[in-house]
């Protein structure tokens, strides 16, 4: 994985990771504490800072990326070009370029914010719920992926027609389509009406 300021600032001195934090948030979005990640997603979740990126090809299709099958949350699934949460005081589009990169190797062009969601999907698989306010942004791939094999599976271009079929093969993750829904207006402004999202 590549190691950037921010992940730096993360990890002790002695190899042994620190506990990674997440900013707990009011329905409005305002930030009113923090929480350590796995607390904030064990039942019944806590109300936190996420964020959503979809990417996007000069054809108009969107950068799918399957789990790695050694994440503890929601391994092995379909999910959107990458999602995660900022670091506490951590702007949400810093961050979503940041584990971008970290987790396909690809820097965003003309990302762009695409609005906020708010939204509580338990895992079934897991136990684990994301009680997630999420930031959403879409944007442009313009070079190939290099997923980090520890973050990412398996990396996908797929039209919106390919999305469908897929989607109904499953598995995905729980807050894919509430996300993705939540984005098209951006989405279609983006890729432009032939595309078909």
């Amino acid at each position: 994985m590549p190691t950037t300021p921010a992940t730096a600032t993360h990890s002790s001195s002695n190899g042994s990771a620190e506990a990674i934090m997440l900013e707990l948030v009011d329905e409005s979005g305002t930030t009113i504490g923090t929480a350590e990640k796995l607390s904030a997603h064990q039942a019944p979740g806590r109300l936190h800072r996420a964020f959503s990126v979809f990417l996007f090809d000069e054809r108009g299709r969107l950068l799918l990326q399957r789990r790695a099958l050694g994440k503890y949350h929601s391994p092995g699934v379909w999910s959107n070009t990458c999602c995660g949460h900022p670091y506490p005081g951590e702007a949400p589009f810093a961050a979503a370029a940041r584990r971008t990169y970290e987790e396909l190797g690809i820097s965003p062009s003309l990302m762009a914010a695409a609005g906020t969601v708010r939204y509580n999907h338990p895992d079934p698989a897991s136990g684990l719920v994301e009680q997630e306010f999420n930031h959403l942004y879409v944007g442009l791939a313009q070079d190939a992926p290099e997923p980090d094999p520890e973050e990412v599976g398996e990396t996908v271009f797929v039209t919106a027609e390919e999305l469908a079929e897929r989607h109904a093969e499953g598995p995905f993750s729980a807050w894919f389509m509430t996300v993705l829904d939540a984005a098209r207006p951006a989405i279609r402004e983006l890729t432009g009406p032939s595309a078909g999202w």
